[in-house]
């Protein structure tokens, strides 16, 4: 329930802040006009991506057994690859950010109301089909439907309320800071889904070691019990963790992390002598 509040809250806070910049820039240029091809771009985008979600669960349940296990590992592998993406690329546009925005509706402006569709469908498609195919991969990982699925509605409503209120000027926090933190956060369960991609793919036989355990808890802790279901949905914590999956999981998470944390390197001006 957590993982999934985390990343809907995360992915749908960066879009709603997206179409705030693009609808607030709008309205001070007195462009209202503007509005509708806008919304138009934000509703085809947001379609798309609930379609997306629709598919991989219609598709995972028509499939063989092992059909499944190559479709959830793939899937699983992707979406960490896209959520990584996605917090690195945050991490450099961030400040950068509404200036990009707002260039982009100067040009759509000059183009045509298409292009400013366009632009607010792309931005917001980015955000929408990420969450769909993390969200899902997440889902295999969590086990139990019904917390995973209160946790991304509240997920997704506490961020449309929080863009609103921050489009609104209600309420002013540390963006940056949040994205930091929230950053930190979906590495962590990433780290989780890149273990359970694997675990599906060793199942498949395609890699080595899955009886090659570096515990098995399962005598105390059932997977599917409420501890269990928690760590797995927060942490990607597996009661039959191979050493494959923990090397892979603990990996990933001290190199990304090293990575997007440390300073970003500032230029300094050589001395002349």
């Amino acid at each position: 329930m957590l993982s999934n509040f985390l990343i809907a809250l995360r992915e749908g806070l960066e879009a709603a802040l997206i179409v705030g910049i693009l609808v607030a820039y709008v309205v001070k240029t007195n462009r209202r006009n503007l509005l509708p091809p806008l919304w138009s771009g934000v509703g085809v985008a947001l379609a798309i991506s609930f379609a997306l979600g629709g598919f991989l669960a219609f598709t995972s349940a028509e499939l063989s057994e092992r059909g499944e296990e190559f479709f959830a590992g793939t899937t699983s592998f992707v979406a960490v690859a896209l959520v990584t993406w996605m917090v690195f690329w945050m991490k450099a546009t961030a400040r950068a950010l509404r200036d990009t925005l707002h260039e982009k509706v100067e040009t759509a402006a000059m183009v045509g109301p298409l292009a400013l569709a366009a632009a607010a469908f792309f931005a917001v498609a980015r955000e929408g089909l990420e969450t769909a195919l993390f969200v899902y991969s997440n889902f295999q990982v969590a086990g139990s439907k019904t917390p995973a699925t209160i946790g991304l509605v509240s997920g997704l409503l506490l961020a449309v309320l929080l863009g609103y209120a921050i489009y609104r000027r209600a309420i002013k926090f540390n963006l940056s800071k949040f994205f930091t933190i929230t950053g930190v956060a979906l590495i962590i369960v990433a780290a989780g889904v890149l273990s359970y991609g694997i675990h599906e793919f060793q199942e498949l036989g395609w890699l080595p070691g899955e009886e090659s355990y570096a515990w098995d808890v399962t005598s105390w802790m059932a997977a599917d019990s409420i501890m269990g279901s928690l760590l797995a949905g927060t942490i990607g914590f597996d009661t039959t963790m191979s050493w494959l999956q923990l090397l892979a999981y603990g990996a990933y998470i001290l190199g990304t992390l090293y990575l997007y944390l440390r300073p970003a390197k500032s230029l300094t001006p050589v001395k002349q002598s």
